[in-house]
């Protein structure tokens, strides 16, 4: 009687444990998708009544599905991972939820987190959208082996923009590689250096247009000087031309974040251990290059599941390290960037203790905001800029234009 009577409770709770568990769905994409992934296991342990399902599409497919589910309420995941690139739209969307606000009080955590990368999950209004996950400080690498064989020190590369020209040709004329892939990244670089604290790349705190100010000009300069130098391949990224240029030797250099690292470890060009290395950006720029969010849509009904989640894999310095290892993704947490992990050797990166200069990169990235708009404006500046490499387009009309046409664009 007495075993009957423990065996009936115990699936009492056993029932009552299946039916109280809340399993909550993560909308990502890769690599993102694999860090969360592999936090499953540890957040599992923590909170063991809580179910977690990572749903991934290709970055473009997962984005586009987000703003569907947003627009019209439907297929809404509890968590959605957001990239930087649609930070700005989706913050202005309404249709998540503000992370500020009770229960969540997000803004506590701001001292935990590198001050550049909170501000760019808020909105307008001040609400904050997302937590910052991982990020991308700005970092310059180049090939070494082909920088030695043209004669060409790391001082040269870093030195300043007229520096950085005149080794490329000096790179060109020894090796025949170009120096970096495509003179459009010369621009994405220089509009992001060194902005003040609260400015935005495009536009301003009223909305106003940017991108006719002197940083546009100096980088629609400086681009059309690599491109009538010969330096520089017209070889968009992330295209297959792209990797092939890599594989086959004939990019020297090339200026991302720092997670670039672990893509031409993996996948871009893994035969060429030990040959690349890491510098700070050239002129003393200091610039954020994508990074991850997490949000919560308004919509659904697990939220404090959604938030349980969201704060082990953004607050959590175990699982902020796990990522790093797993998938080269510069943590936002800065306990986690002082982790003696930090201070390895990189040995894709010939030894080199490069995640050292990405954490003085990070730590002096100014904070910048984001705009809903700002997907537009990329969009019209890059359509001018190549009016100017290939049609020869005078500068300051090119970027006359584009403001022009962002002002009708947006129509604020």
């Amino acid at each position: 009687m007495q075993f009957s009577l423990k065996s009936g409770l115990l699936a009492v709770a056993l029932a009552y444990s299946a039916h109280a568990a809340t399993t909550i769905t993560v909308a990502s994409f890769p690599d993102l998708d694999r860090s969360a992934k592999a936090a499953l296991d540890g957040f599992k342990k923590l909170h063991p009544d809580i179910e977690v399902k990572v749903v991934s599409l290709a970055y473009a497919d997962h984005h586009n599905a987000m703003t569907t589910a947003l627009a019209t309420g439907a297929n809404l995941p509890d968590v959605m991972a957001v990239d930087y690139d649609f930070i700005g739209k989706f913050s202005e969307s309404g249709g998540l939820e503000d992370l500020a606000k009770a229960p969540y009080n997000g803004l506590q955590y701001k001292s935990q987190i590198s001050r550049f990368s909170l501000p760019q999950g808020m909105s307008d209004t001040g609400a904050l959208a997302a937590i910052p996950t991982d990020i991308g400080p700005g970092a310059l690498f180049y090939r070494k082996d082909i920088l030695d064989k043209a004669g060409v020190s790391e001082a040269e590369l870093t030195k300043s923009w007229d520096s950085y020209l005149a080794a490329g040709k000096k790179v060109k004329a020894a090796t025949g590689a170009y120096m970096l892939a495509n003179a459009v990244d010369l621009k994405d670089i220089i509009i992001r250096a060194n902005l003040k604290d609260g400015e935005g790349v495009y536009f301003d705190a009223k909305g106003n247009a940017l991108v006719d100010n002197a940083r546009f000009v100096k980088a629609f300069e400086v681009a059309k000087a690599a491109r009538v130098a010969g330096i520089d391949g017209k070889i968009g990224a992330w295209s297959n031309e792209w990797s092939e240029g890599f594989k086959r030797n004939q990019i020297a250099t090339q200026m991302m974040g720092a997670w670039l690292a672990g893509h031409l470890k993996n996948w871009l060009a893994p035969a060429q251990k030990g040959l690349w290395r890491s510098a700070q950006l050239p002129n003393g720029a200091y610039a954020a290059w994508g990074g991850s969010f997490y949000a919560i849509p308004k919509k659904t009904e697990n939220k404090a599941a959604a938030w349980a989640l969201i704060k082990y894999l953004t607050l959590n310095k175990q699982q902020q390290i796990a990522a790093f290892r797993a998938v080269d993704a510069f943590p936002s947490l800065i306990e986690a960037q002082n982790d003696s992990f930090i201070d390895e050797p990189i040995e894709y990166l010939g030894g080199q203790k490069a995640r050292q200069l990405w954490r003085v990169a990070a730590g002096k990235i100014p904070a910048s905001t984001v705009d809903k708009f700002d997907s537009v404006a990329k969009e019209i500046v890059n359509a001018e800029l190549e009016k100017v490499l290939e049609q020869n387009k005078d500068i300051k009309a090119a970027l006359a234009d584009a403001k022009a046409l962002i002002k009708r664009r947006v129509r604020r």
